[in-house]
């Protein structure tokens, strides 16, 4: 189950509240030494919210060992540093679903899908101005970067939080708020949806 949305709509929420193993797809980042990540246009800041900041490769091979075997390692990722500090292992033992949650994860759902690893794809919505108020919130209490940067952020998040979605949409995810989530989560897990032993 890939669970995908703007940055501060609730995913790590939504994915807690269903009860399923969860792979935190934002510990595939890159480092912040990486010569490939993009910048902002216009601007010397590092653009965490472009595909390429993420390890596409990386994060797919973590969700296909998880089918296989149930357990793979993953990358412990301190986003205020912008780098890995450690590995752990992911155990989610014989159970048939786990949510693989981030903000990129939209860019692998149709790889996913041709692996036949896919149960559902959805992009939590909880409109531009909600979202603004709870990443930033989040971010900072978390310190997750400057308060300059996290603004500067926020506010080009808050412009573009409808083309994000529809981008989204665009890669096979489908848009919807929370208790629909959980609902499509809770049917998956019953087994309505899940074709394979074991799908994310």
């Amino acid at each position: 189950m890939l669970l995908c949305g703007p940055s501060g709509s609730g995913k790590s929420l939504v994915a807690a509240l269903s009860g399923l193993p969860v792979l935190r797809l934002d510990d595939f980042y890159k480092e912040g030494d990486d010569p490939t990540l993009p910048l902002v246009d216009g601007s010397s800041d590092i653009d965490w919210d472009h595909p390429e900041s993420w390890d596409a490769d990386a994060a797919l091979a973590a969700i296909a060992r998880l089918c296989a075997s149930g357990a793979t390692p993953v990358p412990v990722y301190d986003i205020s540093l912008s780098a890995r500090t450690g590995e752990d292992t992911l155990s989610i033992g014989r159970t048939p679903l786990f949510i693989a949650e981030g903000i990129f994860a939209a860019e692998i759902v149709e790889r996913c899908r041709e692996l036949g690893l896919l149960a559902d794809a959805l992009c939590l919505t909880r409109g531009p101005v909600t979202t603004f108020r709870r990443r930033f919130l989040r971010d900072l209490k978390e310190g997750r970067k400057s308060v300059p940067f996290l603004l500067r952020r926020g506010w080009r998040l808050l412009r573009a939080e409808h083309s994000i979605v529809s981008r989204q949409v665009a890669l096979g995810a489908h848009a919807c708020g929370r208790d629909e989530a959980l609902s499509r989560m809770a049917a998956a897990a019953a087994g309505r949806q899940v074709r394979q032993q074991t799908a994310a």
